[in-house]
């Protein structure tokens, strides 16, 4: 029995399988959700996961995961990031899930999910203000974190991405230095993030899933902003795709 987890956000794409041979990779989501959905069922097939067999179990996650018609179960977001947090750092932790469209504050007690807070009413603190920016600095966003660790941060203050792009183009008007720009625009999202966490008591371990999760510029000034040592981790992208597969098996069982 093989038990696959998709989770489809925003901005990729990420699939856990777990069974007879492990697995994973992750793929754009594209435009469309739903043609995701057919890529990932033909990469499968190719390394031999039929999802309509009854051999296979398909848990799906995330933004877009109502497009995956073939799942047998759908879950939440919470659910699975944090099933797969506790999977990651343990019984007693925090997770901060910071995705392309939201960010996911996750306290998880005794294994159990103990409080959430969601942000997803403005792409400030997320992964697409990022991506906006990257692109106005004509950047990569690993060029971008990688500048940002030799600038000295400019001051982004406005709390919506269009008015703090606006400033970003205000500050190369005055040319600026680029790796200055970048660096204040890594703290400006760690500060947002940081902002919503810190509406919890923040456990001893926490974590950090998403895209960013391997990233050590990253965690590193969100600690700072936390007062917290916020771990990273190399298979954190994958939270919400783990712990769908593992509601999965857990399901079955």
């Amino acid at each position: 029995m093989n038990y696959v987890g998709i989770d489809i956000g925003s901005t990729a794409s990420k699939v856990v399988v777990r069974g007879e041979e492990d697995f994973h990779f992750v793929l754009p989501t594209g435009w469309s959700s739903k043609e995701t959905t057919i890529t990932i069922k033909e990469k499968l097939l190719s390394q031999g996961i039929d999802v309509n067999s009854e051999a296979n179990r398909v848990t799906a996650t995330g933004y877009g995961r109502v497009a995956v018609d073939f799942a047998d179960n759908v879950i939440t977001e919470i659910t699975c990031h944090a099933r797969g947090g506790r999977e990651l750092c343990g019984d007693n932790c925090a997770v901060i899930d910071v995705g392309g469209q939201d960010t996911k504050i996750i306290l998880i007690s005794h294994g159990m999910v103990q409080d959430f807070l969601m942000n997803d009413k403005c792409s400030a603190g997320t992964g697409k203000f990022l991506e906006i920016m990257s692109n106005r600095l004509g950047v990569t966003l690993e060029e971008l974190f990688e500048l940002a660790s030799t600038g000295n941060p400019v001051s982004i203050s406005s709390l919506c991405t269009v008015f703090a792009e606006s400033e970003v183009i205000s500050y190369i008007g005055e040319g600026r230095k680029r790796e200055d720009i970048a660096a204040g625009v890594v703290e400006s999202v760690a500060a947002k993030v940081a902002q919503l966490a810190q509406r919890k008591d923040l456990p001893e371990k926490v974590i950090l899933t998403g895209g960013l999760s391997n990233n050590p510029y990253f965690t590193d000034v969100l600690s700072k902003k936390t007062g917290k040592h916020v771990e990273p981790t190399a298979f954190g992208r994958y939270a919400g795709a783990l712990g769908a597969a593992l509601l999965a098996e857990e399901k079955r069982r």
